[in-house]
């Protein structure tokens, strides 16, 4: 990458080799969890799988997920500066999202974004389940989004 083009990048958005890593490391725990993986550094995972808002493309996100009845949140942290590409393909095309268990078939889902109320109760749990995600928020200057995953 050239000085110029580092100049006109926004500060926080990854480069060229950032988003080929993130794709391969992304495409890599993808594969363990369809393997029957089912935890990662301590957190339940899934792979969220979407459609690329401006390519089409399908698109597999590894994923940590909280329980919610018989639904399942899941945070979009993206690194803390913006929200991961995931939660925009998956408010492009809400009707193209499906998640995966380890070891499972692909189950179509519904992503519904919590409001106020619910995200800081829904919050509490996940922080109480995985602290960390309390330290990242702190760190941020926006407040992350809990996705709320319901089978269709």
């Amino acid at each position: 990458m050239t000085n110029t083009q580092q100049a006109k990048r926004k500060p926080g958005t990854p480069g060229r080799f950032s988003r080929w890593m993130q794709r391969t490391t992304a495409a890599r725990m993808s594969k363990k969890i369809r393997g029957g993986k089912a935890q990662m550094m301590g957190m339940d995972v899934l792979v969220l799988n979407t459609v690329g808002r401006r390519s089409g493309e399908p698109r597999a996100t590894p994923l940590a997920w909280f329980p919610d009845g018989d639904s399942w949140l899941v945070v979009a942290s993206g690194g803390g500066s913006q929200h991961p590409d995931w939660h925009a393909n998956l408010t492009a095309h809400p009707d193209k999202v499906s998640v995966e268990f380890p070891g499972q078939d692909a189950v179509p889902v519904t992503a519904q974004r919590l409001g106020k109320a619910e995200r800081d109760e829904a919050w509490q749990r996940i922080v109480a389940a995985q602290p960390r995600l309390g330290k990242y928020q702190s760190k941020s200057e926006r407040e992350y989004p809990v996705i709320r995953l319901t089978r269709r």
